[in-house]
């Protein structure tokens, strides 16, 4: 069985949403990523933390964070 979930990876000042499908069987691990997915989500983050926004966008939306107060 598969389902769909958003993953979100976080680095720096910017976040990744990412879609990934989670596998289902009866083992122990269940639910978990596939081979590929795993390894989509490692190249978001290291797009992310190179800064380059071009090549983390091709892998979902990209969001920036910033503060909205300070004390």
């Amino acid at each position: 069985m598969q389902r769909m979930k958003t993953k979100y990876v976080h680095e720096g000042n910017y976040v990744a949403e990412v879609r990934v499908t989670l596998l289902e069987d009866e083992t122990a691990w269940s639910p978990y990523l596939s081979i590929e997915d795993a390894n989509r989500l490692d190249d978001v983050r290291d797009a992310l933390r190179q800064g380059n926004l071009e090549a983390a966008a091709r892998y979902g939306r990209i969001y920036e964070l910033r503060p909205v107060a300070h004390q």
